[in-house]
């Protein structure tokens, strides 16, 4: 996958744009026509793309339950949708894609870092009042051997990858009905459009945290909404991928390591 051209991804919009936002990164696409424009039935292609996605990321095949298969739902789960957007965008879905540069690196660690204050701090907080349940990836890791947890590792960037795709399109799904459709202001369809691709994040932990419903919309979706803080202020998939990563693997060490710790604790 290649970084695609700013001037066909849409040039810096003349609203005033988030205090974030680097302006150079330009506008968002296809909520605006460029780098072409979709239509409603067109996008609800690519969100069907995103559910089948995520359908094959959780169906417990038995294919997916060797080493090397454990790394097909984690494909697929990027696939189908980016799959999708291609089929209604032609050579444009490479729109959320941009080349890297040196900044970037400093966003993903930024990004990366705010999200571990604000999601330790409303974890803490919303932990005095409701139940919560525990990550079952802490069981996993905690009883593999080296090997295996270095698989897991590497398993997780194609799988986070997909969670950014998953987050994003429906991102810029939203941002296109409330500024076309409805005719809010750019700003406005961007904090809706932000505030909804949290909450269908969260939505698809359901699942994975027992249906606890306060966990998945308020923990998670707000780590999913200050995640998305390094595509909105870029406009650049890696970026968001990149803080993805770098904070899931600081909490899986920090699983290891605590696991380690208790395990040589007499």
């Amino acid at each position: 996958m290649t970084e695609y051209n700013q001037r066909e991804a849409g040039g810096p919009h003349p609203e005033k744009l988030l205090w974030f936002a680097r302006k150079r990164a330009g506008d968002f696409p296809f909520y605006k026509g460029v780098p072409v424009a979709l239509t409603g039935p067109q996008w609800l292609i690519v969100l069907t793309g995103v559910v089948l996605g995520f359908a094959a990321l959780i169906v417990p095949f038995e294919l997916y339950q060797n080493a090397i298969g454990g790394f097909i739902p984690a494909i697929l789960f990027f696939g189908i949708p980016l799959l999708a957007l291609a089929f209604v965008a032609g050579r444009h879905w490479r729109a959320i894609f941009r080349r890297l540069v040196f900044s970037d690196v400093f966003w993903m660690v930024g990004v990366a870092a705010l999200n571990l204050v604000v999601a330790l701090a409303i974890f803490y907080i919303v932990r005095t009042v409701f139940s919560m349940n525990a990550n079952p990836v802490g069981d996993l890791l905690g009883s593999a051997s080296g090997a295996e947890r270095v698989l897991f590792y590497l398993k997780t960037i194609p799988q986070l990858f997909g969670e950014e795709v998953v987050s994003i399109l429906p991102f810029l799904a939203i941002l296109w009905w409330c500024h076309q459709r409805l005719g809010m202001s750019r700003t406005a369809s961007i904090a809706c459009a932000w505030l909804g691709a949290a909450i269908f994040f969260g939505a698809l932990h359901l699942p994975t945290y027992g249906w606890n419903f306060v966990q998945c919309f308020i923990v998670i979706g707000s780590a999913r909404a200050v995640l998305l803080i390094g595509y909105i202020a870029t406009k650049n998939i890696w970026v968001s991928t990149g803080s993805h990563i770098l904070f899931d693997w600081l909490v899986f060490t920090v699983i290891v390591t605590l696991t380690g710790t208790a395990l040589a604790t007499p």
